[in-house]
């Protein structure tokens, strides 16, 4: 059993692609945990497969490593403030957190979101400036910001006076001075020895823990993941899991700690450190483990709202159950029930039709994990338009706010400034940094934000750079004018003819090629104009014997883009869904029958 002194437990918190995992990275191999000629690969912590394609990390993540004879316990956090459930949870198993953040960029809103939680928790805080080799480097002005986000955030005295720490994760290297180079992280690693205390325990009292993470193991069934915060558990020991409503008497069949990123088997662990308990069943996040004779809960972790939701339903189109498995709302049901088990800031609930099912969780981009997720795993579901979560508080309807940070070329400052205009945002500061680029704050409603990161990419020529934090609840600021084009909606079942394409494609933009099977009610393109225009996109060139001038043009078709998620859940409007199967994502119509559609209205 582990000496408490010799515990080290801290978390890698930034902003997204600031460099967290790349450093977990080299802190383990620099600490002797591989032989020399081991194969690691790179990016150790990235375990799912959406991770790795996007280079972003989604859930938290646990590994333990041991230097000079110090165990330390390293947690990977998200970086995207859609999971910053994840942040929240994971903060409540360590006594230290290294704050990274990019030399150039600075302090940016999931870097404040990560801090703000930090210091309500009160641990220790190590600041390392990453990427100090970039040639836009700022790290005197990127220190300073953070200096004064720490008083903006109203830190103490004693967490105002951090430790800073000069690196380059992807080189393993980190210095006291950035004008000189090392060869280690050695001035990191004496960083976390002596400055992140060793975890605080209850000397000769019951074992009390709180569990903050969920795994699965397929010999002994689900994992409860928490730090001992006091006692010890032996396997074999009799335990009491108490719930939000309820308490369970359950017996220990196993125990588990972390070896760098896997599980190693143990008999027994003490006070202070990472424990993984199997032999409970039934148990979510947030639930104590304690002792069954002296049982004492400890307070449940509170996690911010979330405020985006989507509604999944069955796929009732014409290609129902053709490529996925999975495709019944009892299966869909218990997809999402499962997922619960896991993701504390989501929630599932029930509306009027029996196969639809209303999720809502932090923002767009955490559904379209889930919804991406479910398609790997053989799911077939319609989803609707994301939509914001409105509450009535005294009278007063309130809607979710974001603090969106925007990095950008000077000559788009306009464009920028005049679309975030009109979905009601309001400019809260300007910094222009005098390197052809200008830093604007704004303060926008989350309904402002959802269907406009494209057109911002566009508007920028794919330079610009746009984050966002949640920012409290506000006075809803009345309609927003969502996609001005209408649809072109295909009128009948069969496969896409180029020679239709061809002729379709001067009014406006298609979605399909050639040989696409389509439905009726699917949408095959946007229109250039308001309206939505049903269209025959089966037609083929009728043959004759009879030769006219033009008979004989060539058939010329704009390659179409291949729709994505991401793309198809901003295009969309309040009548359409996206059809997501595991090998197509297709829009439609709510409604497929023609006869059973509103009527458009006609101005008068």
């Amino acid at each position: 059993m582990q000496d408490p002194k010799k515990i080290r437990n801290i978390a890698i918190i930034a902003h997204v692609d600031h460099g967290k995992t790349t450093l977990v990275d080299h802190l383990i191999k620099q600490a002797g945990t591989f032989r020399e000629n081991q194969a690691v690969e790179e990016r150790l912590m990235d375990s799912m497969d959406l991770e790795k394609e996007r280079g972003i990390t989604i859930a938290a993540k646990n590994a333990s490593f041991t230097y000079n004879d110090i165990k330390i316990n390293i947690v990977d956090t998200p970086g995207h403030s859609d999971f910053g459930g994840e942040v929240e949870r994971v903060l409540n198993m360590v006594d230290g957190a290294i704050l990274l953040c990019d030399a150039s960029e600075g302090p940016l809103p999931q870097t404040r979101f990560v801090l703000k939680k930090a210091l309500e928790q009160n641990i220790k805080v190590i600041v390392v400036i990453n990427k100090i080799d970039r040639s836009d480097a700022r790290i005197q002005d990127v220190h300073n910001e953070l200096f004064d986000l720490f008083i903006d955030l109203e830190a103490t005295e004693e967490q105002c006076d951090f430790h800073t720490i000069y690196a380059i994760a992807r080189e393993g290297m980190a210095t006291l001075d950035p004008d000189v180079k090392t060869d280690s992280l050695k001035v990191l690693y004496d960083a976390i020895v002596n400055l992140v205390p060793p975890p605080t325990i209850v000397e000769n009292a019951p074992l009390q823990l709180m569990v903050s993470n969920i795994g699965y193991n397929d010999y002994v069934g689900r994992l409860a993941m928490g730090r001992m915060r006091a006692g010890t558990v032996k396997v074999g020991d009799d335990i009491l899991c108490i719930q939000e409503n309820a308490q369970k008497k359950i017996k220990v069949s196993a125990l588990f700690q972390y070896h760098v990123n896997s599980q190693i088997p143990v008999t027994e662990i003490g006070a202070g450190d990472m424990a993984i308990i199997a032999g409970i069943e039934d148990f979510t996040i947030g639930d104590t483990i304690t002792s069954a004779v002296d049982p004492r809960p400890l307070p449940r972790i509170k996690v911010d709202e979330p405020t985006v939701g989507m509604v999944f339903s069955v796929n009732n189109g014409p290609f129902a159950g053709m490529e996925g498995k999975n495709v019944t709302s009892r299966k869909i049901l218990e997809r999402l029930e499962r997922e619960l088990l896991y993701n504390v800031s989501i929630r599932v609930e029930k509306t009027d039709a029996t196969d639809a099912f209303k999720v809502v969780g932090r923002g767009e981009l955490q559904l379209g994990v889930l919804i991406e997720q479910m398609r790997r795993e053989g799911f077939e579901l319609l989803v609707s338009k994301p939509q914001v979560v409105i509450k009535n508080e005294g009278g007063r309807k309130l809607e979710p706010f974001e603090h969106a940070v925007i990095d950008i070329e000077d000559p788009y400052v306009g464009a920028v400034t005049e679309k975030l205009g009109l979905r009601k945002g309001v400019m809260t500061n300007m910094v222009q940094k005098g390197t052809g680029r200008t830093r604007l704050e704004f303060r926008i409603p989350s309904r402002g934000l959802i269907g406009y990161r494209s057109e911002f990419l566009t508007d920028t020529r794919g330079t610009g750079l746009l984050n966002t934090n949640f920012d409290g609840w506000d006075d809803y600021r009345g309609d927003i004018q969502s996609r001005i084009n209408g649809a072109m909606i295909s009128d009948r079942k069969g496969e896409a003819n180029a020679y239709s394409i061809w002729n379709k494609q001067e009014r406006g933009i298609m979605f399909v090629n050639h040989g696409d099977e389509v439905y009726e009610g699917m949408i095959v393109g946007e229109h250039a104009k308001d309206n939505d225009l049903v269209v025959n996109i089966i037609e083929a060139k009728r043959m004759s014997n009879v030769r006219a001038s033009g008979s004989d043009e060539a058939i010329r078709v704009i390659p179409v883009r291949p729709m994505t998620l991401e793309k198809a859940m901003e295009w969309i409007k309040e009548t359409e869904l996206i059809e997501v199967t595991p090998k197509s994502i297709r829009l439609r119509l709510k409604e497929l029958d023609p006869h059973k559609r509103p009527k458009p209205q006609k101005d008068k």
